[in-house]
């Protein structure tokens, strides 16, 4: 029985490929907003958002290294700090050329880095479906198979029993004839017949 085919709305195909210039963004926008409420030109908000950002950077470059290292804590926090360092200098800076230029760079990255994740998991769904394709053939080959053996089984065990009951009809009409003898019958091999002594107690 074939699964019905189930296809995802446009949004929800779209939501992935929008979400890494929705973040740089929300970033860029925060910033702004924290520009406008004191953090202009303000060292000790820069130097913590160094901080952070370095912080941040440096967690990163740990949980990568190794042979046991784990790649989305070491994604997450290169972005944390690429994150921190956006909005530090889109809180620090005066006007939008630097917070700007700095938001199409962390935009372009974060679609690299996506596009990256993108293509293997597509690789992945293709194998997936390849493999899911390839059983169900073969489940199917093998459901054909397992008809044929079973129909084939059904044909000659109804042609046995209509052979069987072919010969017990002749044998009983052979028998009401005149002159038939059940000794020379059991001579040549057929089961005995009853006669009519046995059959009366």
């Amino acid at each position: 029985m074939s699964e019905p085919l189930v296809h995802p709305h446009w949004l929800t195909r779209a939501a992935p490929k929008a979400a890494p210039v929705v973040a740089t963004s929300t970033v860029l926008i925060l910033g702004r907003i924290w520009n406008t409420n004191g953090a202009e030109h303000s060292v000790g908000n820069a130097a913590l958002m160094v901080v952070l950002a370095a912080g941040s950077a440096t967690a990163g470059a740990f949980a990568s290294a190794g042979r046991a290292g784990n790649e989305v804590v070491a994604g997450t926090a290169f972005a944390a700090s690429g994150s921190l360092a956006l909005a530090g200098v889109a809180g620090y800076a005066d006007g939008w050329s630097l917070p700007v230029l700095l938001w199409a760079v962390a935009t372009a990255v974060a679609y690299g880095v996506a596009a990256r994740h993108w293509r293997t998991d597509r690789r992945d769904a293709v194998a997936y479906e390849r493999d899911t394709a390839a059983r169900r053939v073969e489940h199917a080959h093998a459901e054909r198979v397992e008809a044929l053996r079973a129909g084939a089984q059904i044909e000659v065990a109804r042609e046995g029993a209509a052979y069987a009951e072919a010969l017990a009809q002749a044998l009983t009409t052979r028998a009401g004839l005149p002159g038939f003898d059940p000794v020379a019958v059991e001579r040549i091999g057929l089961p005995k017949l009853p006669t009519a002594e046995s059959r009366t107690p």
